[in-house]
């Protein structure tokens, strides 16, 4: 005798039912989405890390003896030792960086009207005279204003460090929900796909080419943007250690954040950094910085960002980077993979909508 769920396969629903049953799906879906938006990234980031040590996954598994559950776990002990800890190492010798900073800042030994003061002094009188117009060049108006910028900064830097305490549980939590996925995610993702797979209502061909296009766009997104990232982030740090700029890691680590930006990003970071070499006299600091950050630290994302990134996505540069900074502008961090994503998979929909009419 059939079972109950088998019966139901074969039964035949009528139009009202078969609307109510849509209506039924939409709004559990929507019910699910609402449960799980406050840890979308930690899922994504599961999703990413799983489609990413995946292929160690499967070199490992025959040589544990196909022992599923064995092989996921030495895999996420991989993440956690080459991902988590660099990760949290960096950050807590950041925290240490921003702290002197902000001693800095508040006992007055580091003091940035000074070093605005000392530029201006240096400038030819043709462009004092264009920034006299605005008021820029009175130091008193100057010391005012920054003034005022520290005391908001400051305020907002303290905000920010109570913030991060009230969210420590929130991102032990996301992290956790991330490994836990991604544990999952990499020991039955074939199995978990194939059932995804079933329930969309498309061609089986078309289903391969969207999830293909998917894994190949979150892996060559992740990769490329952060091992730019992390080159130029280390050889910025390294330019600016040798040059005895202070608080080379912050800056390091800014630049690599800003490379997540096509083109321009680390750039944001040495050229006003060179600028004020070149304004207050330090002619070969400043020189040889730009030499540094136009032939190194820019050839870097020149040759490596389209060969990493653009070649396996299949999309124009111009693409790329329109839509990581739309992406982050949305989306914040998260952005430099969703905002590829969501142009290649527009891109892969319209082509099979185009080759199927």
């Amino acid at each position: 005798m059939p079972t109950p769920e088998v019966a139901a396969t074969h039964t035949q629903s009528t139009p009202r039912e078969n609307w109510a049953l849509l209506v039924l799906l939409v709004v559990v879906s929507l019910a699910l989405g609402s449960i799980l938006l406050p840890f979308y990234a930690a899922i994504m980031w599961g999703l990413i890390l799983s489609l990413l040590f995946t292929p160690f996954y499967r070199w490992l598994l025959p040589r544990v003896r196909h022992r599923r559950t064995v092989a996921a776990l030495c895999t996420l002990t991989v993440v956690v030792l080459m991902v988590i800890l660099p990760l949290t190492l960096v950050m807590l010798m950041l925290a240490q960086e921003v702290a002197w900073l902000y001693h800095g800042l508040q006992s007055g030994e580091l003091n940035p009207a000074l070093y605005f003061n000392r530029a201006f002094n240096r400038l030819p009188d043709w462009v004092g005279a264009i920034l006299d117009r605005f008021g820029l060049v009175n130091f008193a108006t100057l010391q005012r204003r920054l003034t005022t910028a520290l005391a908001q900064g400051s305020q907002f830097a303290a905000t920010q460090v109570f913030t991060v305490g009230q969210n420590t549980f929130e991102f032990v939590v996301s992290l956790f929900i991330a490994l836990y996925l991604a544990f999952f995610l990499i020991r039955d993702g074939d199995s978990t796909v194939r059932a995804i797979g079933r329930m969309i209502p498309l061609a089986p061909v078309h289903r391969q080419q969207l999830w293909h296009k998917f894994a190949t766009v979150v892996r060559a997104t992740v990769k490329g943007n952060l091992i730019v990232a992390l080159i130029q982030g280390a050889l910025g740090g390294l330019a600016f250690w040798a040059l005895g700029v202070s608080g080379a890691l912050l800056w390091a680590v800014l630049m690599a954040a800003l490379s997540l930006l096509p083109a321009v990003g680390a750039a944001m970071v040495w050229g006003p950094v060179a600028l004020y070499f070149l304004v207050t006299g330090a002619l070969w600091q400043g020189l040889a910085l730009v030499a540094y950050g136009v032939l190194v630290i820019g050839l870097v994302d020149n040759l490596l960002r389209p060969i990493l990134v653009g070649k396996d996505t299949r999309m124009p540069d111009y693409v790329v980077m329109i839509t990581t900074v739309g992406g982050m502008a949305i989306f914040g961090i998260n952005g430099f993979v969703l905002g590829p994503l969501i142009a290649a998979m527009f891109m892969a929909v319209w082509h099979i909508f185009g080759t199927t009419r």
